[in-house]
């Protein structure tokens, strides 16, 4: 209770241990409050794992199945605006390209966790690593890029970046694609422990070196400058970038934890609607890949295509320049079988995939008919799911 300015603790407390403790309580009060979506997420991760034999239990009923499904996809889709309000704060902060880069090592780092983390504990799935990689390179690629650039080409008709971060990053996608997931299908078992030796060096080293590029060595092939030297402008944040980071981190971790539960009632419910299996672990991916759609999209909207490009086609090579690393060196730990090579009809989409990169971003300008290109490709992967 409060009279005046003094503050009059409850019956029995004594006055200087209460206003001790009214400090660091009104602070988690304050932080609860502005983060009120980090309280959700980790109340729900809890009872997540305390209500999980329950959930598989109650697979079985529609209804369950249709509550357990609306709960968590709506908390994963708030986390994930939240994701980027901090990762947009970042960008104010310290500037392009480390925001962007911040929340797609975030992102994509916590999804080579979640497979590490598979390996060691789950069955051998030889084709988990190249079905992700795969899914997140089909989404990001095309799906969330062709959004991004479709809702900005609605608002701003023609939208410029800087052609030099483009072409850094096709090339290293054509290079790594290739070599890592094109030609380990035309390898033959008795090559097969060498070549993935040199793949775990020449995927770590060249991801490695694209980092120092991008973050030192040339920092402006991944910033943008409008007409004046001015460049793209962020909200800006009354807190830190520690404050950010470590927030942002956070609010991460559970999307991909309820994300993996949500696969599993996905599942059972494709299951009863006799839909494709395949269909879970795109929504799934999706829904994790969901902060750093939002955020490419809301840079599309605010005139901000560079940031658009450095998401998505960073969160690309990401996946493949941190995935293959770790998932061959896991492998080699625990005598795992891991299938890197693509089936022909998926090389043929990812060939696709990069040729229109090339082509529709030669020229340094995005606009809505090359959006509508990256979303039709992307329609077509989905359709084959079905077929």
């Amino acid at each position: 209770m409060i009279r005046g300015q003094e503050r009059i603790p409850p019956l029995g407390y004594p006055v200087s241990a209460w206003n001790g403790i009214g400090a660091p309580l009104k602070m988690v009060l304050t932080f609860l409050k502005k983060e009120w979506s980090l309280l959700l997420s980790y109340s729900s991760l809890v009872a997540v794992l305390i209500l999980g034999s329950s959930i598989q239990a109650a697979c079985d009923d529609s209804l369950a199945i249709g509550l357990y499904f609306g709960w968590m996809f709506v908390v994963i889709l708030i986390t994930a605006f939240n994701v980027v309000r901090h990762a947009e704060a970042l960008a104010g902060i310290f500037g392009e390209p480390y925001g962007t880069l911040i929340l797609t090592l975030a992102v994509i780092g916590l999804e080579v966790m979640m497979i590490a983390t598979v390996m060691v504990t789950g069955d051998n799935n030889p084709t988990m690593a190249r079905d992700t990689m795969f899914g997140v390179l089909m989404i990001v690629m095309n799906g969330l890029f062709g959004v991004a650039i479709f809702a900005g080409a609605l608002k701003h008709r023609i939208q410029e970046f800087n052609i030099q971060s483009s072409t850094a990053y096709i090339a290293m996608l054509i290079l790594l694609v290739g070599i890592g997931l094109f030609l380990p299908h035309f390898m033959s078992e008795e090559t097969e422990h060498g070549f993935h030796v040199m793949l775990i060096v020449l995927a770590a080293v060249l991801y490695g070196i694209f980092l120092w590029v991008q973050v030192f060595e040339h920092r402006g092939f991944f910033e943008y400058k409008k007409e004046g030297g001015k460049e793209e402008e962020h909200p800006e944040s009354k807190h830190g970038g520690m404050y950010h980071s470590v927030v942002l981190i956070l609010t991460l971790i559970p999307v991909v934890v309820l994300a993996k539960y949500l696969a599993v009632v996905m599942d059972a419910g494709l299951e009863i609607l006799s839909a494709p299996a395949q269909l879970a672990g795109l929504v799934v991916a999706i829904l994790i890949l969901a902060p750093e759609g939002v955020a490419a999209v809301r840079a599309g909207r605010n005139n901000n295509m560079q940031r658009a490009v450095n998401i998505c086609l960073g969160s690309g090579l990401a996946t493949i320049g941190l995935t293959i690393p770790v998932v061959l060196i896991i492998s080699f730990i625990t005598g795992e079988t891991v299938i890197l090579g693509l089936e022909p009809e998926s090389m043929v989409l990812i060939a696709i995939s990069l040729l229109l990169l090339k082509t529709n971003l030669e020229s340094g300008r995005t606009n809505i008919l090359m959006g509508a290109v990256f979303m039709a490709l992307f329609a077509a992967y989905v359709s084959l799911i079905f077929i």
